[in-house]
């Protein structure tokens, strides 16, 4: 079983910034798609943002979209997500998640997480962090 390795996460004011970082090492995560969740306490999961490594090409939530950015670095080993202009809402623990089955989706490898679901049970996860924005 892969295991991910969030970081970044803290405690800001509205209006601030922080950066996750996700790491998966001795995984090649090169033609995957990966994502970013977020669960708040009482809620379900929700995904944020998902990128499929190969390609580049990128999905956000409305509730994120213009305020986060999902990326990763150019040798494929670490996962990131930008968030500026945090507000109270974001509050939550947030998880880095890989889908092993992009491969085999062909021509749709964010088929599972460009929707920005929950995720899937098998998929690979990290162990959270959390964010907590302060009014």
């Amino acid at each position: 079983q892969v295991q991910l390795m969030e970081s970044g996460g803290g405690t800001v004011q509205a209006g601030g910034s922080l950066r996750l970082s996700c790491a998966a090492p001795g995984y090649d995560y090169s033609n995957h798609c990966m994502g970013w969740f977020r669960q708040a306490p009482g809620k379900m999961r929700e995904g944020v943002a998902a990128i499929y490594t190969a390609g580049g090409t990128t999905y956000y939530s409305d509730s994120v979209k213009g305020r986060f950015t999902i990326s990763q670095d150019t040798t494929w080993t670490t996962l990131y997500l930008q968030m500026d202009s945090l507000e109270p809402d974001d509050t939550a623990t947030y998880y880095c998640a890989a889908d092993p089955l992009s491969p085999r989706y062909g021509r749709d490898p964010c088929a599972a997480y460009r929707h920005l679901a929950s995720g899937k049970p098998d998929d690979y996860w990290g162990q959270g962090t959390q964010v907590t924005v302060s009014s």
